[in-house]
C-alpha cells in the first residue's frame, strides 16, 4: 500500500510534514474564555498531525456561543493562545486556529456583558444549549443581523486572523460549517432574508465570501481555509434544491480569492454528494482536506485517487494523542471516554498514554 498520508505536501504558504490533519474539535476548556497551559499541552501532545485546526475559537464576543469555549479577539486572547502554538511547533506540526461565530447556536449565559445571540435570521434553533450556571436552556430567538451588524461580524473575523498571527497561528480556518453563523447565512432553515444576503445563490453565498475576502486582505490567501458541510443537518441545517448551486458558487468565488484549501466535512447528515464533491474539486484551486469517519486505509484509497490532497481525523485524536504513529503502524486505537469531551479539567482530555 503507498504511503501518501505520511508525505509532505504544501498547503498554501505553509509545508506540512504528512498528510495527517487533527480536526477541529470542541474541547470546552477555555474557562473564563481564555487559552490556557492545560491547551497547550494538550496541542502539544498531538503535533504529529502535519496540520492542527483547534478548536472552534469566537473572533468577536457575540460568537462565545459554548460554555467555556475560547474566543481570540483580544490582546489577552492572543497571549493565551501563544503557548498553544508555540507546543505546537516544538512537535513540528503547522496550526491553523478555527474561527467560529456561533451566531444562534447560543445562549445569553454562555456570553460575556454586552454581547447578543444573533443570526441571519430571527429564527431559533429548536432544542436547548448547555449552560454552567442553569444546565440546559432553550435556545433564544436571534436578533437579525442588521447591515452595521454584517459589516462589524466580518471586520471581526478579519481582526482576529490578525491577532492569530500575533498568536503564532500559521493560519485561520473559516468555520463555515456545522450550522454555526456562515453557514446560517447558507442555509434557508435558518436565513430568509430578503435582502441582498439571501434569497438566491449569491446572495446566500456572500457572507462567506465577503468574510474570507476581508480575511484574505489582512493575512493573505496563502494563509486562510474554510470548513464546509454541504448536506450537513447538524444544528437545524436543510437540504434544499438550490444547495448545489449556493456551494458551487460559493468555491469559486473561494478559488478566485486563493484560499489555501476546503475542507469538506461530512457531518451532521447526509454525506456530500458524490457530484457535488468532484464539481467542488474541479472548482476550486487550492487543496481540499476530506474529513468524516476516516481510518487510514480509506483516507489511502481517496488521496491516491485525488480526491483530496489531506485527510482530517477528529475524535481518533481524543485519546490517540500519537495518532499518526499508530495509523502508520496499524495499531489498534484506543476509545475516547464520551463523559470528558466537554468537561473541564486534565481528566479525558490531557491523561491519555502517549505511545
Amino acid at each position: 500500500m503507498s504511503e501518501l498520508l505520511y508525505t509532505p505536501i504544501v498547503l498554501g504558504d505553509v509545508e506540512v510534514k504528512n498528510r495527517v490533519v487533527m480536526a477541529p474539535m470542541t474541547r470546552s476548556r477555555a474557562t473564563g474564555n481564555l487559552p490556557n497551559a492545560l491547551m497547550a499541552t494538550y496541542y502539544g501532545q498531538r503535533s504529529e498531525a502535519g496540520l492542527i485546526i483547534t478548536e472552534g475559537t469566537a473572533p468577536i464576543a457575540d460568537g462565545l456561543g459554548y460554555a467555556r469555549i475560547p474566543g481570540l479577539f483580544t490582546h489577552e486572547q492572543a497571549r493565551g493562545w501563544r503557548g498553544a502554538t508555540d507546543a505546537a511547533h516544538a512537535g513540528g506540526a503547522k496550526i491553523f486556529v478555527q474561527l467560529m461565530h456561533t451566531g444562534r447556536v447560543g445562549h445569553p449565559l454562555n456570553l460575556p456583558p454586552g454581547a447578543e445571540v444573533r443570526g441571519a435570521s430571527p429564527i431559533a434553533l429548536a432544542g436547548a444549549m448547555y449552560t454552567d450556571q442553569e444546565g440546559p436552556q432553550p435556545h433564544p430567538v436571534p436578533r437579525e443581523l442588521s447591515e452595521a451588524d454584517i459589516a462589524a461580524a466580518i471586520d471581526g473575523y478579519a481582526h482576529s486572523a490578525g491577532l492569530a498571527r500575533e498568536a503564532g497561528f500559521d493560519g485561520v480556518e473559516l468555520h463555515g460549517a456545522n450550522g454555526y453563523l456562515i453557514d446560517q447565512f447558507l442555509n434557508t432553515a435558518s436565513n430568509q432574508r430578503r435582502d441582498d444576503w439571501g434569497g438566491t445563490a449569491q446572495g446566500r453565498a456572500r457572507f462567506a465570501l465577503e468574510v474570507a475576502r476581508a480575511t484574505v486582505s489582512r493575512i493573505g490567501a496563502g494563509r486562510v481555509g474554510i470548513r464546509l458541510s454541504p448536506y450537513g443537518t447538524f444544528n437545524g441545517m436543510a437540504v434544499d434544491p438550490e444547495l448545489d448551486a449556493v456551494y458551487v458558487h460559493l468555491v469559486r468565488g473561494l478559488s478566485e480569492l486563493g484560499l489555501a484549501y476546503v475542507h469538506l466535512v461530512d457531518f451532521g447528515g447526509k454525506v456530500v454528494p458524490a457530484d457535488l464533491q468532484a464539481e467542488i474539486r474541479r472548482s476550486f484551486g487550492g487543496r481540499l482536506i476530506l474529513s468524516g469517519e476516516y481510518d487510514a486505509a480509506r483516507a489511502e484509497a481517496d488521496l491516491a485517487a485525488g480526491r483530496g490532497d489531506l485527510v482530517a481525523f477528529g475524535r481518533p485524536f481524543i485519546a490517540n494523542p500519537r495518532l499518526v504513529s499508530r495509523l502508520r503502524a496499524g495499531l489498534p486505537l484506543a476509545a475516547g471516554d464520551h463523559s470528558t469531551f466537554y468537561t473541564p479539567g486534565e481528566r479525558g482530555y490531557t491523561d491519555y498514554p502517549l505511545e
